[in-house]
């Protein structure tokens, strides 16, 4: 896996070992950012199912500030913080060895909210609308923040969970990415 752009474009990153993980392909991350920024200045990241940290260090190459990241796997964990240390950004990170619904209850504890997050929960354990759910009860995301959904291609979501809008839905070989916008007072 590599970096795609930004201050580390083309910089190596570890995978997790194993078949536990399915990381964001090239493609599929280049079109969420192409989306998304394609750059930003500053701003905070949830990335709930963390995997080696993948979108987090890309988002971070584009100029996110920080990133929380959480994981239930130790080799996950283990590779996030490898993978931080390579890039040296390590004080830019947080890792959470929890599940998601822990990690967004003390992210609600700790008042940290968050311009981007990113879903990418294993697909054979679709929990993306409960985690809408969450994020919207818990307002865990800034006014007009996003979040980017990652699924089979055969999973459809709502055009609206709480506050959160859909505004595209792209569909790529076995991939669907379903992204959100956070809406003041809908």
């Amino acid at each position: 896996m590599r970096i795609v752009a930004g201050e580390f474009r083309s910089r190596v990153i570890s995978a997790v070992e194993g078949n536990g993980t399915r990381p964001t392909t090239d493609k599929v991350k280049e079109a969420i950012f192409s989306r998304i920024g394609p750059y930003f200045d500053g701003g905070s990241m949830l990335d709930l199912f963390g995997g080696s940290g993948n979108m987090s260090f890309e988002a971070i190459s584009r100029g996110i500030d920080t990133s929380l990241l959480c994981d239930v796997s130790v080799k996950a964990i283990r590779t996030i913080k490898a993978n931080a240390k390579t890039l040296g950004v390590e004080q830019k990170v947080t890792v959470w060895k929890m599940d998601y619904h822990r990690a967004l209850q003390q992210a609600k504890e700790e008042a940290k909210t968050f311009d981007l997050v990113f879903l990418d929960p294993p697909y054979k354990k679709q929990q993306i609308h409960e985690i809408l759910n969450l994020l919207d009860e818990l307002d865990l995301v800034k006014d007009d923040g996003d979040v980017v959904c990652e699924s089979q291609k055969e999973d459809v979501f709502e055009d609206q969970v709480g506050c959160f809008e859909k505004v595209k839905d792209v569909t790529y070989g076995i991939t669907r990415i379903t992204y959100y916008k956070k809406r003041g007072s809908l």
